[in-house]
């Protein structure tokens, strides 16, 4: 890395704000469903607390209007308290900053850890205000950047707070950005990336990236329609981006060009409606009928995928292959989760709905590594740069 990592930092008995991503999903009665972002900063906050240095937490939950109770970060605070020793005391501020948070972090002990509240009940953060900014970098002496799912953002409390104290990555960022090197742009060949969603769109960009560093993609979901239909293919209803037709042959022509094998669906699980209710059939790709829609891959295209990854050394997935979230059009995407998880390639798997599959497969231990990072991750495949980590505190050569 050539920018500061946390143990570049002399942090014993520092006062130390580490900006982490806890926006967490929670249910109706404000419990947290799913905590895997609050374990992936725990690395860094013990750290610190071996160090004992204060460890005065920021992270934002939702989008909230002014302060609303319900995006308040207690239910953080209490999950956290669970994986932390009896012995470090944690606190959760009233506020994110004023004079009674300056008065509660001088009264902190070393090693204890202070919990902002929420950073968005602030307008100042997602404006990134440089008041709110300042503010911030007043509570403490050294800033650590572990909020990778917020990295693609310009947020006060992501790049402002930067220009008024030295600022270095913590051990999340650096285990996001190793893994992401290792599969993208030093991976051991071949390398594969699986690609779905819904809109060409959304991914014209990685496609552009990726074009250039794999050996194989693999395209699932309703992205691949528009490829389907590109080729002259009736796909029915399936959703198709009419206005990326171009695009896609164009991106057909990239690959071809950079020696990258593209492949598509074979077939298809179609229904009249997007109804759980409805009645489905598996088609070839060809047979589409006119009035209905394919909402997942079928059988024989799970056997070429598999077949496509069986020499696979690293796998790069991000996206489902169809509307997983109705249990008929589930099975293509759980058995692409088989598939991978059996494989002996690396994994590294990116975005919110892929995330969710291998979670509810029960297979998320199976894999090399889970980002986690949505737009942040997507942002890096892109061969983009990111705000929250390219405005940290350089290594000095």
């Amino acid at each position: 890395m050539k920018k500061l990592f946390i143990k570049d930092l002399a942090v014993r008995k520092k006062k130390v704000m580490v900006r982490t991503d806890y926006n967490v999903p929670l249910d109706e009665d404000g419990n947290i469903t799913d905590d895997t972002r609050i374990r992936a900063t725990l690395p860094t906050i013990n750290y610190l607390l071996d160090e004992e240095a204060k460890v005065i937490i920021a992270s934002h939950l939702g989008r909230p209007v002014g302060a609303n109770p319900k995006y308040s970060l207690k239910p953080v605070a209490r999950r956290l308290q669970r994986f932390l020793t009896e012995k470090v005391k944690i606190t959760l501020a009233e506020d994110c900053i004023g004079e009674e948070v300056k008065k509660q972090v001088e009264a902190m002990n070393y090693g204890d850890v202070l919990l902002l509240e929420n950073l968005r009940f602030h307008p100042g953060e997602q404006k990134n205000d440089a008041g709110f900014a300042k503010e911030l970098a007043g509570l403490c002496d050294l800033f650590v950047q572990d909020a990778f799912g917020n990295c693609h953002r310009n947020h006060a409390s992501m790049v402002g707070i930067v220009r008024y104290v030295p600022a270095a990555a913590g051990f999340l960022i650096k285990k996001e950005l190793d893994y992401f090197e290792k599969s993208v742009n030093d991976p051991i060949r071949p390398v594969i990336a699986i690609l779905g969603g819904s809109k060409v769109s959304d991914k014209i960009k990685i496609l552009e990236n990726l074009a250039k560093k794999m050996d194989k993609i693999i395209i699932g979901g309703a992205m691949a329609f528009t490829f389907l239909k590109a080729q002259g293919i009736p796909v029915g209803k399936s959703l198709v981006e009419d206005s990326m037709i171009e695009t896609a042959n164009n991106l057909m022509d990239y690959t071809k060009k950079n020696g990258t094998k593209l492949y598509l669906p074979v077939d298809f699980v179609v229904a009249e409606k997007f109804d759980k209710t409805a009645e489905t059939k598996v088609v070839p790709f060809q047979e589409i009928p006119e009035r209905w829609i394919a909402l997942d891959i079928g059988p024989a295209t799970i056997k070429l995928f598999s077949a496509v990854l069986q020499d696979a050394k690293t796998i790069l997935w991000n996206g489902p292959m169809g509307a997983f979230e109705i249990d008929a059009f589930s099975r293509g995407t759980y058995a692409m989760v088989d598939i991978v998880t059996s494989s002996h390639a690396s994994t590294v798997v990116g975005g919110g709905d892929t995330d969710m599959a291998f979670h509810k497969a029960g297979k998320a231990h199976e894999v090399s590594f889970i980002s986690t990072g949505g737009g942040a991750f997507l942002k890096l495949l892109e061969g983009g740069d990111l705000p929250g980590i390219a405005s940290l505190t350089d290594k000095k050569i």
